[in-house]
C-alpha cells in the first residue's frame, strides 16, 4: 500500500464564502438544506455531498444555480468521501456554523471562510481523505495599538458588537 498527497485549491465564487465538513450519511443534504433555509432569510447557497459507499454520487442541492455547480465542481475535485463542499452568499459562516455543527449527520467542520483555500488531499488505493485546509495566508506580525482600534470599529461598523 501507499499513499499520496496533492493539494486541491478550491475555487470561491465572487461574494461567496465556502465551508467544508465531514459528514456520514445520504441524509445530509436535505439536512443542511433545511437548516440552511430556516436560520437566515435570504441566504442563497449551494452544497454538494460525496457519498463514500452505494452508488458514490455526489449528492448536491441548493437555491443558487452558480454556487451549487461550483460546490459539486469543488466537491469532485477534493473527491473524498464523506465530504461536503457548502458555498453561501447573503449570509456568513457565523451565521449558520452553530446550525451546521447540530445536524445529525455533521461529524466535523474543516473550513468556514471567504479566504482563498486549499485542501489537502490523501489518496491511497481505496480512496481520498482531506488531511487539513489551508485557509487564507501566513501571518505577517502582530497587531498593534492601531491593529486593535480598527479591528474593534470593523466588528461596530457590521454590526457584530454594540
Amino acid at each position: 500500500m501507499s499513499v499520496s498527497f496533492k493539494v486541491v485549491p478550491v475555487k470561491i465564487p465572487e461574494g461567496a464564502n465556502v465551508i467544508i465538513g465531514r459528514s456520514h450519511f445520504i441524509k445530509t443534504v436535505e439536512d443542511i438544506y433545511e437548516v440552511l433555509v430556516t436560520s437566515v432569510p435570504g441566504i442563497r447557497f449551494g452544497l454538494a455531498f460525496n457519498e463514500a459507499s452505494g452508488k458514490r454520487l455526489v449528492r448536491y442541492e441548493g437555491n443558487d444555480e452558480e454556487l451549487t455547480r461550483a460546490a459539486v465542481d469543488a466537491a469532485l475535485s477534493i473527491g473524498a468521501g464523506h465530504t461536503f463542499v457548502l458555498f453561501i452568499r447573503n449570509a456568513y459562516p457565523i451565521n449558520v456554523l452553530n446550525q451546521l455543527k447540530s445536524v445529525q449527520e455533521v461529524v466535523s467542520i474543516y473550513v468556514a471562510t471567504g479566504n482563498p483555500v486549499q485542501v489537502l488531499v490523501a489518496e491511497t488505493d481505496q480512496g481520498r481523505a482531506v488531511v487539513g485546509v489551508v485557509d487564507g495566508y501566513t501571518p505577517l506580525g502582530v497587531e498593534g495599538d492601531e491593529d486593535k482600534k480598527e479591528r474593534h470599529g470593523f466588528l461596530r461598523k457590521i454590526g457584530y458588537k454594540k
